[in-house]
């Protein structure tokens, strides 16, 4: 059992970036780092309102003195990782980019949280001190050198805190469902609740992930809470990060929102009556919509995150 801890949530993107002999690009964590020697993806923490995109582009070139162009999302990953010596155990969520290399030098930097940025191949790699998402991401098992909590802490779902600007910010990763019937005849949709950010407007089911949860497993938990369906993970089909710099929501005063939302396509292969079981949530309906008649709802009916993952799959 590790001690109580004060926990914390973030996002965060990371580069996986090939040379020409399949190398790929690893930073060291110095000693000032909660793990030194140890090996990982370059990358860091996702800003209050920046696109995902643009974090990998900006670490990246900051820990390596190399510069990237995202060229495809590699991955959606996430973890837990108690640091006693600063009182804390942060969950992160890791989106996890595939990039190309533009141009720059490797550099070695000194008084930081990484030291050195190396080129490895995969053999090499296996051998090192890693830290767990990398070698996920990298097809390379368990190598996990973070002490992670047990159990997860309680965190709440939704936080706000104060910005430097004296209106409360709230940066939230969620995760959503293109979710259909096994004949792709049919889509699922939900309805924002009155109250919400985009109310009266067709979403698409799921919602935010909790502490220590990975965002597949929070997504079927939530299409089952949402619409009582029971489905199956297909694939990731995207990310989109959308920023409401004064949303309005049952908290009854602004609030800058940054929201960081995986979508999924999902296959529910037994499609039922739809049933709402999380009254008094966000969600105040939900019903199966002939697919040839999505292209036709107006995009100002549809939330952001679900007409930008409906154009990905090619439905609107």
């Amino acid at each position: 059992m590790t001690p109580a801890l004060e926990p914390l949530r973030r996002i965060a993107a990371y580069a996986v970036a090939t040379d020409d002999d399949g190398r790929v690009l690893l930073v060291r964590a110095s000693s000032s780092s909660g793990t030194p020697g140890v090996w990982s993806l370059p990358g860091g923490a996702v800003d209050h309102g920046e696109d995902p995109n643009h974090t990998v582009v900006r670490e990246t070139a900051a820990e390596t003195g190399l510069s990237v162009a995202v060229t495809g999302l590699h991955d959606v990953l996430a973890d837990m990782r108690a640091l006693p010596h600063r009182g804390v155990t942060i969950h992160t969520d890791r989106l996890i980019y595939s990039v190309s290399i533009r141009g720059g030098t490797l550099i070695d930097r000194v008084g930081h949280p990484t030291d050195l940025a190396r080129w490895h191949t995969l053999e090499e790699a296996g051998r090192l001190r890693l830290r767990q998402f990398t070698a996920t991401a990298l097809g390379l098992g368990s190598a996990s050198a973070d002490l992670r909590p047990e159990p997860a802490p309680t965190f709440p779902s939704f936080y706000a805190y104060p910005g430097p600007d004296g209106l409360h910010r709230a940066q939230r990763f969620a995760a959503y469902a293109i979710a259909t019937d096994p004949h792709d005849t049919t889509l699922l949709l939900t309805r924002i609740a009155p109250g919400y950010p985009g109310e009266g407007r067709w979403h698409l089911p799921g919602g935010g992930t909790d502490y220590g949860e990975q965002p597949g497993t929070a997504l079927i938990r939530e299409l089952v809470e949402e619409t009582g369906q029971e489905g199956r993970l297909v694939e990731l089909l995207g990310v989109a990060s959308h920023r409401d710099a004064a949303s309005l929501g049952p908290e009854g005063y602004p609030i800058d929102w940054h929201g960081v939302r995986a979508f999924y396509r999902v296959i529910v292969e037994d499609p039922t009556e739809v049933a709402v079981r999380d009254v008094g949530g966000s969600t105040s309906e939900a019903r199966w919509v002939p697919v040839k008649q999505i292209a036709d709802l107006p995009e100002d009916e549809l939330t952001e995150v679900t007409a930008e993952a409906l154009r990905k799959a090619g439905l609107i």
